[in-house]
């Protein structure tokens, strides 16, 4: 039996190279390790409605973790948990996007809506994510700090220029902990790849914790081992090395 039975990826900054593509070694790699039976799944900032189309592509029907663990999956037809930011603090974030002068938008249940479309009609609706940008990093960092403050919410970031923000208790971690109890899979089975801080948490917690080379310094510190960057197969090569050792280079 395999030492891990699950591979846990990221998207954007792992598995995806700059220009938002699966490489073709990666999917070579990833259609072995799922012949050998080893569960992939995404554990992604992004909603539904921008992991589809790589679902489709990998023909992956297995959980997923998405909106950093603020909607859970157990196949591509049934959610097994959804988590809503309290709406108090949706105007709020919406307040400080705008007087800031920062890019901001959200996930529901069926809308991924930007900044462009936003109306006050949305502050009627129910949202599991909220994300702010800004191409002044000072201004990114005072905003996290006031927003630290807010007891209710979860912060982190998947790029050094971004906030994102989903109800407190909630992380990565903590969407791949439900999935493992779902298929019957310890924790110590998993491997998980990922480049920045909303995979802080999982990282640390899982059988073994992959940061890119891409990722910055605080997440290398926990991860277990240290694979290539996005642009340069750097998932095929954490595959490669940690689940088929034994197997001749591509």
């Amino acid at each position: 039996m395999r030492k891990y039975r699950l591979l846990a990826l990221d998207l954007d900054g792992t598995l995806l190279n700059t220009e938002k593509e699966i490489s073709n070694i990666t999917k070579t790699w990833l259609n072995r390790t799922k012949q050998a039976g080893v569960e992939i799944i995404f554990t992604t900032g992004r909603g539904i409605q921008r992991v589809q189309y790589l679902r489709e592509q990998l023909k992956l029907n297995s959980p997923m973790v998405l909106l950093n663990g603020a909607e859970i999956w157990k196949d591509s037809d049934q959610v097994l948990e959804r988590h809503f930011i309290e709406r108090k603090d949706i105007i709020k974030l919406h307040s400080m996007a705008k007087q800031s002068e920062a890019n901001f938008w959200g996930y529901s249940v069926h809308a991924h809506v930007g900044w462009e479309d936003w109306t006050d009609d949305m502050f009627a609706q129910d949202w599991m994510k909220f994300g702010l940008s800004h191409p002044n990093t000072a201004v990114i960092q005072q905003l996290r700090q006031q927003l630290k403050t807010i007891d209710s919410l979860k912060i982190t970031n998947s790029a050094e220029n971004n906030i994102e923000c989903s109800k407190s208790g909630l992380s990565k971690e903590y969407g791949i902990k439900k999935i493992c109890n779902h298929l019957g899979i310890n924790m110590e089975e998993v491997m998980a790849v990922g480049d920045n801080m909303n995979d802080f948490e999982i990282i640390k917690e899982v059988g073994l914790g992959v940061a890119m080379d891409n990722s910055p310094a605080v997440l290398k510190e926990v991860a277990d081992d240290i694979t290539d960057t996005n642009d340069n197969d750097g998932v095929a090569k954490a595959i490669e090395k940690h689940l088929f050792s034994d197997v001749k280079k591509v």
